[in-house]
Protein backbone atom coordinates (compact mmCIF):
# COMPACT_ATOMS: atom_id res chain seq x y z
CA UNK A 1 0.00 0.00 0.00
CA UNK A 2 2.58 2.39 0.71
CA UNK A 3 4.62 1.54 -2.29
CA UNK A 4 1.05 2.11 -4.56
CA UNK A 5 1.00 5.36 -2.41
CA UNK A 6 4.68 6.37 -3.08
CA UNK A 7 4.19 5.47 -7.01
CA UNK A 8 0.66 7.45 -7.26
CA UNK A 9 2.42 10.70 -5.61
CA UNK A 10 5.43 10.69 -8.24
CA UNK A 11 2.92 10.25 -10.91
CA UNK A 12 1.59 13.57 -9.96
CA UNK A 13 5.07 15.06 -10.69
CA UNK A 14 5.64 13.62 -14.27
CA UNK A 15 5.04 16.07 -17.31
CA UNK A 16 3.76 14.78 -20.96
CA UNK A 17 6.44 17.31 -22.62
CA UNK A 18 5.67 17.65 -26.56
CA UNK A 19 8.48 17.81 -27.93
CA UNK A 20 7.84 20.10 -31.24
CA UNK A 21 6.16 22.95 -32.52
CA UNK A 22 5.95 26.07 -29.74
CA UNK A 23 6.15 29.34 -29.50
CA UNK A 24 9.49 30.64 -27.74
CA UNK A 25 10.43 33.58 -25.98
CA UNK A 26 13.50 34.28 -24.55
CA UNK A 27 14.56 36.10 -21.02
CA UNK A 28 15.03 39.56 -20.52
CA UNK A 29 18.16 39.32 -18.47
CA UNK A 30 19.57 35.77 -19.88
CA UNK A 31 21.02 37.68 -22.68
CA UNK A 32 23.00 40.09 -20.56
CA UNK A 33 24.54 37.07 -18.22
CA UNK A 34 24.92 34.14 -20.36
CA UNK A 35 24.18 35.30 -24.09
CA UNK A 36 24.56 32.52 -25.93
CA UNK A 37 22.64 30.09 -24.20
CA UNK A 38 19.03 30.79 -25.48
CA UNK A 39 20.81 31.50 -29.31
CA UNK A 40 22.37 27.37 -28.72
CA UNK A 41 19.16 26.10 -27.54
CA UNK A 42 17.52 27.19 -30.97
CA UNK A 43 20.66 25.90 -33.08
CA UNK A 44 20.42 22.85 -31.48
CA UNK A 45 16.19 22.20 -31.70
CA UNK A 46 16.05 23.76 -35.03
CA UNK A 47 19.48 22.86 -36.57
CA UNK A 48 20.21 19.64 -34.94
CA UNK A 49 17.06 18.09 -34.52
CA UNK A 50 15.00 19.45 -36.94
CA UNK A 51 12.41 20.76 -34.74
CA UNK A 52 9.98 23.71 -35.05
CA UNK A 53 10.21 26.91 -32.78
CA UNK A 54 9.35 29.50 -33.82
CA UNK A 55 10.22 33.35 -31.77
CA UNK A 56 9.26 36.85 -32.74
CA UNK A 57 11.14 40.09 -32.51
CA UNK A 58 7.14 41.54 -30.94
CA UNK A 59 8.15 39.85 -27.98
CA UNK A 60 8.96 41.94 -24.72
CA UNK A 61 9.67 41.10 -21.35
CA UNK A 62 6.84 39.47 -19.28
CA UNK A 63 7.55 42.02 -16.55
CA UNK A 64 7.73 38.78 -13.50
CA UNK A 65 10.73 40.69 -12.14
CA UNK A 66 8.69 44.20 -11.72
CA UNK A 67 5.71 41.96 -10.38
CA UNK A 68 7.57 40.02 -7.79
CA UNK A 69 9.89 43.22 -6.83
CA UNK A 70 6.45 45.03 -6.11
CA UNK A 71 6.59 48.00 -8.57
CA UNK A 72 3.90 46.85 -10.86
CA UNK A 73 0.71 45.49 -9.78
CA UNK A 74 -1.07 42.09 -10.91
CA UNK A 75 -3.43 43.36 -13.74
CA UNK A 76 -0.61 44.67 -15.09
CA UNK A 77 1.61 41.70 -15.51
CA UNK A 78 -1.43 39.64 -16.70
CA UNK A 79 -1.88 42.21 -19.39
CA UNK A 80 1.41 41.56 -20.57
CA UNK A 81 1.19 38.26 -20.20
CA UNK A 82 -2.06 38.35 -22.59
CA UNK A 83 -0.22 39.76 -25.10
CA UNK A 84 2.70 37.40 -24.99
CA UNK A 85 -0.26 34.49 -25.79
CA UNK A 86 -1.47 37.21 -28.33
CA UNK A 87 1.25 36.65 -30.12
CA UNK A 88 1.58 32.40 -30.02
CA UNK A 89 -1.78 32.97 -31.00
CA UNK A 90 -1.61 35.23 -33.88
CA UNK A 91 1.78 32.74 -34.87
CA UNK A 92 -0.12 29.63 -35.36
CA UNK A 93 1.24 27.92 -32.41
CA UNK A 94 -0.38 25.99 -29.16
CA UNK A 95 2.76 24.86 -26.96
CA UNK A 96 4.45 28.06 -25.43
CA UNK A 97 8.34 27.57 -24.33
CA UNK A 98 10.12 30.01 -21.69
CA UNK A 99 13.70 30.36 -21.47
CA UNK A 100 13.26 31.83 -17.87
CA UNK A 101 12.39 30.26 -14.50
CA UNK A 102 10.18 33.07 -13.51
CA UNK A 103 8.48 33.81 -16.49
CA UNK A 104 7.57 30.07 -16.16
CA UNK A 105 6.81 30.40 -12.59
CA UNK A 106 4.62 33.98 -13.67
CA UNK A 107 2.63 31.91 -16.46
CA UNK A 108 1.41 29.39 -14.29
CA UNK A 109 0.69 31.49 -11.60
CA UNK A 110 -1.91 33.37 -14.08
CA UNK A 111 -3.10 30.50 -15.79
CA UNK A 112 -4.07 29.16 -12.39
CA UNK A 113 -5.61 32.58 -11.52
CA UNK A 114 -7.36 32.53 -13.96
CA UNK A 115 -8.74 29.36 -14.41
CA UNK A 116 -10.18 29.65 -10.45
CA UNK A 117 -11.22 33.38 -11.37
CA UNK A 118 -12.48 33.44 -15.10
CA UNK A 119 -14.34 37.01 -14.24
CA UNK A 120 -10.47 38.12 -13.88
CA UNK A 121 -9.27 36.54 -16.89
CA UNK A 122 -12.06 38.73 -18.76
CA UNK A 123 -11.19 41.68 -17.35
CA UNK A 124 -7.67 41.28 -18.74
CA UNK A 125 -9.11 40.49 -22.37
CA UNK A 126 -10.73 43.39 -22.14
CA UNK A 127 -7.91 45.55 -20.86
CA UNK A 128 -5.75 43.73 -23.84
CA UNK A 129 -8.17 44.45 -26.90
CA UNK A 130 -8.62 48.20 -25.45
CA UNK A 131 -5.04 48.79 -25.60
CA UNK A 132 -3.78 46.62 -28.57
CA UNK A 133 -6.88 45.25 -30.57
CA UNK A 134 -5.54 41.75 -29.63
CA UNK A 135 -7.21 38.47 -28.84
CA UNK A 136 -5.19 35.52 -27.63
CA UNK A 137 -5.82 31.63 -26.53
CA UNK A 138 -4.05 30.23 -23.70
CA UNK A 139 -1.21 28.00 -24.31
CA UNK A 140 -2.50 24.10 -24.59
CA UNK A 141 0.95 23.27 -23.35
CA UNK A 142 3.38 25.68 -21.57
CA UNK A 143 7.12 24.02 -20.76
CA UNK A 144 10.10 25.62 -19.50
CA UNK A 145 13.30 25.19 -22.17
CA UNK A 146 15.04 22.63 -19.54
CA UNK A 147 11.67 20.70 -20.00
CA UNK A 148 12.28 20.32 -23.95
CA UNK A 149 15.86 19.47 -23.34
CA UNK A 150 15.41 17.35 -20.69
CA UNK A 151 12.39 15.48 -23.38
CA UNK A 152 15.50 15.49 -25.81
CA UNK A 153 18.32 14.70 -23.66
CA UNK A 154 18.65 10.81 -25.30
CA UNK A 155 18.98 12.48 -28.78
CA UNK A 156 21.08 15.06 -27.82
CA UNK A 157 23.33 11.79 -26.08
CA UNK A 158 23.36 10.26 -29.32
CA UNK A 159 24.52 12.62 -30.95
CA UNK A 160 27.64 13.45 -28.00
CA UNK A 161 31.16 14.08 -29.10
CA UNK A 162 31.93 14.16 -24.92
CA UNK A 163 30.44 12.85 -22.40
CA UNK A 164 30.79 13.78 -18.36
CA UNK A 165 33.23 11.75 -17.64
CA UNK A 166 36.99 12.19 -16.57
CA UNK A 167 39.06 11.43 -19.82
CA UNK A 168 41.84 10.49 -17.25
CA UNK A 169 40.19 8.18 -15.10
CA UNK A 170 36.73 7.16 -16.60
CA UNK A 171 35.35 7.78 -14.22
CA UNK A 172 31.60 9.67 -14.19
CA UNK A 173 32.18 13.96 -13.38
CA UNK A 174 30.49 14.66 -9.85
CA UNK A 175 27.77 17.21 -10.98
CA UNK A 176 25.63 19.55 -8.75
CA UNK A 177 22.24 20.47 -10.01
CA UNK A 178 20.73 23.87 -8.92
CA UNK A 179 16.59 23.99 -10.10
CA UNK A 180 15.36 27.55 -9.68
CA UNK A 181 13.12 27.97 -7.14
CA UNK A 182 10.59 29.12 -9.64
CA UNK A 183 10.54 26.14 -11.71
CA UNK A 184 9.16 23.61 -9.15
CA UNK A 185 8.50 25.41 -5.50
CA UNK A 186 6.04 27.44 -6.44
CA UNK A 187 3.67 24.82 -8.08
CA UNK A 188 5.39 21.74 -7.75
CA UNK A 189 3.26 19.31 -10.37
CA UNK A 190 4.05 21.79 -13.13
CA UNK A 191 8.19 20.51 -12.52
CA UNK A 192 9.46 17.46 -13.49
CA UNK A 193 9.62 15.71 -10.22
CA UNK A 194 8.11 18.26 -7.61
CA UNK A 195 9.75 20.33 -5.30
CA UNK A 196 11.86 17.33 -2.94
CA UNK A 197 13.18 15.54 -6.24
CA UNK A 198 13.29 17.72 -9.23
CA UNK A 199 14.37 15.38 -12.09
CA UNK A 200 14.91 17.77 -14.99
CA UNK A 201 18.45 18.14 -14.63
CA UNK A 202 19.51 14.96 -13.23
CA UNK A 203 17.79 13.76 -16.09
CA UNK A 204 20.21 15.23 -18.57
CA UNK A 205 23.15 14.81 -16.15
CA UNK A 206 22.63 11.21 -16.16
CA UNK A 207 22.09 10.86 -19.81
CA UNK A 208 25.25 12.82 -21.03
CA UNK A 209 27.00 10.66 -18.48
CA UNK A 210 27.70 12.29 -14.79
CA UNK A 211 26.67 11.54 -11.32
CA UNK A 212 24.62 13.66 -9.04
CA UNK A 213 26.01 14.75 -6.21
CA UNK A 214 23.42 14.92 -3.41
CA UNK A 215 24.61 17.11 -0.24
CA UNK A 216 22.12 18.91 2.89
CA UNK A 217 21.43 22.09 0.66
CA UNK A 218 20.92 20.74 -2.65
CA UNK A 219 17.41 22.70 -2.47
CA UNK A 220 18.73 25.51 -1.14
CA UNK A 221 17.95 29.14 -2.97
CA UNK A 222 21.41 30.39 -4.97
CA UNK A 223 20.61 33.80 -2.85
CA UNK A 224 19.25 35.46 -5.35
CA UNK A 225 15.78 36.03 -4.11
CA UNK A 226 14.75 39.24 -5.75
CA UNK A 227 14.65 41.55 -3.04
CA UNK A 228 17.90 39.81 -1.22
CA UNK A 229 19.53 40.95 -4.52
CA UNK A 230 17.66 44.05 -6.04
CA UNK A 231 17.90 46.36 -2.83
CA UNK A 232 21.28 47.12 -2.19
CA UNK A 233 20.73 46.66 1.72
CA UNK A 234 19.56 43.14 1.50
CA UNK A 235 22.77 41.80 -0.63
CA UNK A 236 24.33 40.11 2.47
CA UNK A 237 21.32 37.93 2.47
CA UNK A 238 22.17 36.89 -1.09
CA UNK A 239 25.54 36.07 -0.26
CA UNK A 240 24.94 34.26 2.59
CA UNK A 241 22.52 31.94 1.21
CA UNK A 242 25.04 31.42 -1.69
CA UNK A 243 27.48 31.08 0.99
CA UNK A 244 25.61 28.74 2.98
CA UNK A 245 25.30 26.00 -0.07
CA UNK A 246 28.83 26.26 -0.83
CA UNK A 247 29.61 25.54 2.10
CA UNK A 248 27.69 22.29 2.13
CA UNK A 249 28.48 20.79 -1.37
CA UNK A 250 32.31 21.08 -0.40
CA UNK A 251 33.23 18.30 1.14
CA UNK A 252 31.38 16.50 -1.52
CA UNK A 253 34.39 18.04 -4.19
CA UNK A 254 31.53 18.30 -7.39
CA UNK A 255 33.41 18.92 -10.63
CA UNK A 256 31.01 21.47 -11.52
CA UNK A 257 27.57 22.60 -11.41
CA UNK A 258 24.53 23.12 -13.60
CA UNK A 259 21.61 25.32 -13.45
CA UNK A 260 18.20 26.29 -15.26
CA UNK A 261 17.45 29.77 -14.04
CA UNK A 262 19.07 32.89 -15.04
CA UNK A 263 19.62 34.18 -11.94
CA UNK A 264 21.24 31.21 -10.14
CA UNK A 265 23.88 31.08 -12.21
CA UNK A 266 25.49 34.27 -12.57
CA UNK A 267 25.07 34.40 -8.42
CA UNK A 268 26.19 31.04 -7.91
CA UNK A 269 29.28 32.08 -10.44
CA UNK A 270 30.22 35.63 -9.05
CA UNK A 271 29.64 35.36 -5.59
CA UNK A 272 32.34 32.48 -6.04
CA UNK A 273 34.86 35.49 -6.84
CA UNK A 274 33.10 37.50 -4.09
CA UNK A 275 33.55 34.94 -1.38
CA UNK A 276 37.30 34.34 -2.14
CA UNK A 277 37.99 38.59 -2.00
CA UNK A 278 36.02 38.53 1.45
CA UNK A 279 37.26 35.57 2.67
CA UNK A 280 40.38 34.09 1.27
CA UNK A 281 37.94 30.65 0.32
CA UNK A 282 37.58 28.70 -2.70
CA UNK A 283 35.76 25.80 -3.53
CA UNK A 284 37.49 24.13 -6.71
CA UNK A 285 40.53 22.40 -6.93
CA UNK A 286 43.61 24.26 -6.96
CA UNK A 287 42.72 27.43 -5.79
CA UNK A 288 40.19 27.76 -8.41
CA UNK A 289 36.33 27.24 -8.17
CA UNK A 290 33.75 25.18 -9.21
CA UNK A 291 32.81 26.03 -12.65
CA UNK A 292 28.29 26.94 -13.04
CA UNK A 293 26.94 26.17 -16.43
CA UNK A 294 23.83 26.51 -17.51
CA UNK A 295 22.03 23.48 -19.12
CA UNK A 296 22.06 24.96 -22.86
CA UNK A 297 25.88 25.15 -22.60
CA UNK A 298 26.35 21.81 -21.25
CA UNK A 299 23.91 20.21 -24.09
CA UNK A 300 26.63 22.26 -26.01
CA UNK A 301 29.85 20.94 -24.71
CA UNK A 302 28.57 17.55 -24.54
CA UNK A 303 27.80 18.18 -28.53
CA UNK A 304 31.03 19.22 -29.55
CA UNK A 305 30.84 23.36 -29.99
CA UNK A 306 34.07 25.29 -29.58
CA UNK A 307 33.85 27.18 -25.21
CA UNK A 308 34.29 30.40 -26.48
CA UNK A 309 31.24 30.26 -29.59
CA UNK A 310 29.08 29.01 -26.17
CA UNK A 311 30.03 32.14 -24.32
CA UNK A 312 32.08 30.42 -21.56
CA UNK A 313 34.77 33.28 -21.62
CA UNK A 314 31.57 35.50 -19.82
CA UNK A 315 31.72 33.39 -16.66
CA UNK A 316 33.79 34.60 -13.76
CA UNK A 317 35.17 31.11 -12.24
CA UNK A 318 37.27 29.87 -14.73
CA UNK A 319 35.86 26.68 -17.34
CA UNK A 320 39.36 25.43 -18.97
CA UNK A 321 40.07 22.81 -15.42
CA UNK A 322 36.56 21.36 -16.36
CA UNK A 323 36.99 21.57 -19.73
CA UNK A 324 40.93 19.54 -19.60
CA UNK A 325 39.01 16.99 -17.43
CA UNK A 326 36.55 16.02 -20.11
CA UNK A 327 38.96 16.48 -22.68
CA UNK A 328 37.48 19.18 -24.73
CA UNK A 329 40.31 21.43 -27.04
CA UNK A 330 39.86 25.16 -26.97
CA UNK A 331 42.50 27.86 -27.93
CA UNK A 332 43.62 30.11 -25.60
CA UNK A 333 44.13 32.97 -27.53
CA UNK A 334 40.82 32.87 -28.80
CA UNK A 335 39.09 33.28 -25.63
CA UNK A 336 37.64 36.87 -26.06
CA UNK A 337 37.41 37.39 -30.02
CA UNK A 338 34.24 36.17 -30.30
Amino acid sequence: MIINGKKKIWSEYQKDIPEDHYFYVRSCIRQNFFPASEKLFLEIVRDRLNLDFFETEHHTTCGGIAYHSDTIPQETVMTIVARQFALMTEAGYKNYVASCITSFGLYTEILDTWHHFPELEAKIRDYLWKTTKREFQKPEYLAHASDVVYKLRDKIASQAKFRLVNKETGEPLKVVEHIGCHYSKMFPSKGVGGAEYPYVLTGMIEAWGGEIVDYPERRHCCGFGFRQYLVQANRGYSISNTHKKFESMAPFKPDMIITNCPGCPYFLDRWQYVIKEMEGTTYGPDGTGIPVFTYEEVAGLVLGYDPWYLGLQMHQTPVEPLLDKIGIKYNKEEKYLL
